[in-house]
Parts: C-alpha cells; structure tokens; sequence
C-alpha cells in the first residue's frame, strides 16, 4: 500500500512565507529598526506576547530594533489614583513638577521594565532606558502658543516640563545594540538646566530614528493608517502628497503630528516610516517581509 509523503498545505504555506521574505532579511540585516509602541496593543496580554516576540525575532535574522514607549493613559490612571489633578490647554497636558515626576516614575519605572520583561520572556535581551542615561537625549522647553478666540490675539502658553529633543547621543543605543540587546527608551529627556522633561513618544522616536540613521521607523497606532475620505487604506506617500490630503482636509486631528513625525524623520535620513494598527498580530511582520504591507509607508 502506497503512503502518501505529500507535506501538509499549512507547512508548504509556512515555507514559501519564509521564501518570500528571504529578500527582504537580506536588504534589512544590519539595519536599524525604531519602533514606538503605544496604544491598545499594550493593554491586551497576547499583543504584548506578539509584539515582544516580533522584536526578539528582527534582532534573531540581524536587525537592530530599538523600542520607544508611551504611556500617557498609565500615567493619567496613577495621577488619579494619587489625587493630582491634570490641567490641558488645547489638548495638551500642563505638566507641573509633581505631574513630572509622576510621569517619569510610570514611565521610566512600571511600564519600561515590564516591556523589558516581555522582550525577556520571549527569549530575548533588553534593557529599559530613558533620555536621562548617559545623557543621550537632551531636551528643550516645548513653546506653544494659544489664539483667544474673542480677541484673536495670540499667547504663549506655558506647558511645564513638557519637551521635545534637541539633540541626540547614539551612542548610548549602539553601545547597547553592539552587546547584543535590544534598547527599551522612555520618552523622557534631561534639560541643559538639569531639568527633567516629558517629551511626546511618537516625537521621542522620530528623532532616535533620524539620529540613527534609520532603515524605518515604526508608529504603531490605534489605527489602520492614513485613510482616503472614501474610508480605504493610503499605503504610500511622500510629503507633497501629505501636503495636499492635509489641505483638503483628508488628514486631520491626531494623524497630523504623527504625519510630521513621519516626514521630519525621513527628511532627517530615515530611508522610510510606517503608520501601522498595533491591534493586528504580527503588523510589523506583515509590513516587512511581505509584498503586501500593512500600514501606511512615507517615504522621500
């Protein structure tokens, strides 16, 4: 009697997704990868496992990923617990001393080390950093500034210790990513003063990434990407396409500052940077090694 030694459709499936993402292990390898990680996908226990296990496996075929982390509703959650209360102006939080340290505790603390344990359980190395180690990302006072919509005249506004990069020691990362680990950055930086500040992690990664050098730099959301008005994915774009779906309107809200993240990165030298929906397993994957792609991709 003839036994059949046909492989198994699911194993022949398996084998040709490695096949196709031969090319793309080969272009990447070396490379470096910023990933900010944010939103739901770090409140639902098998997002933390796919996304911790996503980033040992581009370390495992020789990309050198480096994760920047959020937190803001962590930290709304501990300032309500410990009876601070918050003051936005225009959507921003006005973060004074106390709030400050709040930030940097969650951030710095709670939510680094547990993303550094997930990386470690998957069976990877990480070590969980902030802008204040080694110095390596001074930072400024954010300045905004507010119109009244009576008078129209225009204010400053004063945010605390609200700040964004001003400049960026790599060292630090490649020292880490040399030894064979896999950075873990809190998006808080140290000012010229001495001061500590809480800087926007999607701002955060943009410019670890551009100092880098980057192959890509990754903003996962709650969201698919950038979408047409007719609702469907918009899965390449360059900054004058940008300039033209934000005047009529396409783009608006919160996908405008994480657009500019996007083009001031790829201005800064980042070959490209993807929008991608952090609620898929396995988005990153997907947007790497396939044809097909997952997310938005802006490019020069």
């Amino acid at each position: 009697m003839m036994t059949d030694h046909t492989p198994h459709p699911a194993m022949l499936a398996k084998a040709e997704t490695l096949t196709e993402a031969l090319p793309y292990l080969q272009r990447y390898a070396g490379q470096t990868f910023v990933v900010k990680y944010g939103g739901h996908a770090m409140g639902d226990p098998e997002l933390q496992r796919d996304f911790a296990e996503d980033v040992v496996l581009l370390k495992a075929v020789g990309i050198n990923p480096v994760v920047v982390h959020g937190g803001g509703p962590q930290i709304g959650r501990m300032l309500k617990q410990l009876g601070v209360e918050s003051e936005f102006i225009d959507g921003l939080r006005v973060t004074d001393l106390e709030t400050a340290k709040v930030a940097e505790m969650v951030l710095s603390g709670a939510i680094n080390k547990e993303i550094v344990a997930w990386i470690g359980q998957a069976g990877g190395r990480a070590v969980g950093l902030s802008g204040k180690d080694g110095g390596f990302v001074r930072a400024s006072k954010v300045e905004r500034t507010t119109r009244d919509p009576e008078s129209n005249i225009e204010r400053a506004i004063d945010l605390g210790f609200v700040g964004e990069p001003e400049a960026i020691d790599r060292s630090v990362i490649d020292t880490v990513s040399a030894a064979g680990m896999i950075p873990v950055v809190a998006p808080i930086g140290i000012g010229a003063d001495g001061a500590t500040y809480n800087i926007n992690a999607d701002t955060m990664a943009g410019a670890i990434a551009g100092a880098l050098n980057a192959a890509r730099l990754f903003l996962l959301t709650d969201v698919a990407g950038v979408l047409d008005k007719g609702g469907n994915l918009l899965t390449d774009l360059d900054p004058a396409a940008i300039a033209r779906l934000r005047a009529d309107g396409t783009i608006s809200g919160g996908m405008i500052p994480k657009l500019d993240t996007c083009v001031s990165a790829v201005q800064a030298g980042v070959d490209a940077a993807v929008i991608l929906d952090g609620r898929i397993p396995h988005a990153m994957l997907l947007e790497i090694f396939t044809t097909r792609g997952a997310g938005t991709l802006v490019h020069k």
